[in-house]
């Protein structure tokens, strides 16, 4: 999509390739006019600037909403997942159901808190492995008992990209046994086409966030909360925002989808300029459909041109997301290989990751695959 190059220019710079789309993509330069927009509202408004803040979260959770397939109001935004993920925990009776079921390829987010509350006996957690994604939530929905509180996993692991098949039968399954399920969907969200009702997901959490495929930065995280009560112990004072001026007994929360979940004071920077992108997509025409049609064209490209490794992605359209995994012991030199000569990866573990985006062009993946054939 060779049209999209100029609106990038801050950063696609001579000799540079950036196979990072899996991770942070380039931010178009309309971005910019978002940081600065927020800059001026607040000059502007000073103390009143919330308002127009409030404005532009709601742009978020608008475009969240119909993504997912959701009313707007089922839509808590955080900074980042770790603080949606502590308030669901927080958020579910882990006294009566001291039992956590997640797998082994969830991102650090989700494994590392698991793991320190595991140290402390807080909860007990079954460690279920990631491969293969064909079975995966037969083996969760296995694991899953009436001691439970709650599943957590991905729909797209993040090592491999390799997509979760058949998440709706986990998701009935748990729900039956009265667990929660909460969905980590950072890696298909503005990637991969899904719904709540294609994941059969209606009674689900499920967590994302713009750094990756959504061109968003940093700062813009969500979690859909399904439409029943719930009343995190971890929670912030915009939970009960409505009922501030008014002294109650106990602790309230919002009486609105997920404004339970609603943390406290934040930077509204990231929201300007989410903002900024989205309308910039649909000026653009990038909707998920097109960028999905361009990702599977792209991993392809670098699919075909890496005869020589190990193809840790799915080879399947239908089974992958939107990168290419190689498996190699010398991943983390490799990245430092094709960074010396301009091209940017990331490896995790043996496995180096190939992320392309929209606006990198067919010569620079070839490019890359060139220098990658050679110095592997």
């Amino acid at each position: 999509m060779s049209q999209l190059r100029d609106h990038y220019s801050a950063f696609l710079k001579p000799g540079r390739v950036l196979l990072t789309g899996h991770s942070h993509q380039a931010w178009p330069d309309a971005a910019r006019g978002g940081v600065l927009a927020c800059f001026d509202d607040a000059a502007r408004l000073a103390d009143e600037k919330w308002g127009a803040a409030l404005e532009a979260a709601d742009a978020i959770r608008g475009y969240v909403g119909r993504t997912l397939g959701c009313p707007a109001d089922q839509v808590a935004l955080a900074t980042n997942t770790h603080e949606l993920v502590l308030r669901f925990l927080s958020a579910i009776d882990l006294k009566a159901r001291p039992h956590l079921v997640t797998t082994t390829g969830e991102f650090h987010t989700i494994t590392r808190q698991l793991r320190r509350l595991a140290e402390e006996r807080s909860v007990e957690v079954t460690w279920v492995e990631a491969l293969p994604a064909q079975t995966l939530a037969e083996r969760l929905s296995a694991a899953t008992t009436h001691r439970t509180a709650a599943v957590l996993t991905s729909t797209v692991l993040f090592e491999t990209a390799s997509l979760v098949p058949r998440l709706d039968a986990l998701v009935a399954e748990a729900r039956a046994k009265g667990a929660e399920v909460l969905l980590d969907a950072y890696h298909a969200f503005c990637i991969v086409p899904f719904s709540l009702q294609s994941l059969g997901a209606q009674d689900a959490f499920l967590v994302g966030g713009g750094y990756k495929y959504a061109q968003w930065g940093e700062g813009n995280c969500f979690m859909r909360v399904p439409p029943r009560p719930f009343r995190p112990v971890i929670t912030g004072w915009f939970a009960g925002f409505a009922q501030l001026a008014t002294k109650t007994e106990g602790v309230p929360y919002g009486t609105v989808g997920a404004e339970s979940f609603a943390g406290s004071t934040y930077d509204p920077t990231s929201h300007y300029r989410a903002r900024a992108v989205i309308r910039f997509f649909e000026q653009q025409g990038l909707t998920i459909e097109v960028l999905r049609a361009t990702s599977l064209r792209q991993t392809q490209r670098l699919i075909d041109g890496l005869r020589r490794f190990e193809i840790a992605t799915p080879r399947e359209a239908e089974k992958r997301a939107g990168f290419v995994a190689v498996r190699t012991p010398r991943a983390g030199e490799l990245v430092e290989a094709l960074k010396a000569e301009g091209v940017l990866t990331d490896s995790r573990g043996s496995l180096l990751r190939l992320g392309p985006a929209p606006y990198l062009l067919d010569e620079e993946l070839d490019r890359a695959v060139s220098i990658l054939n050679r110095v592997g």
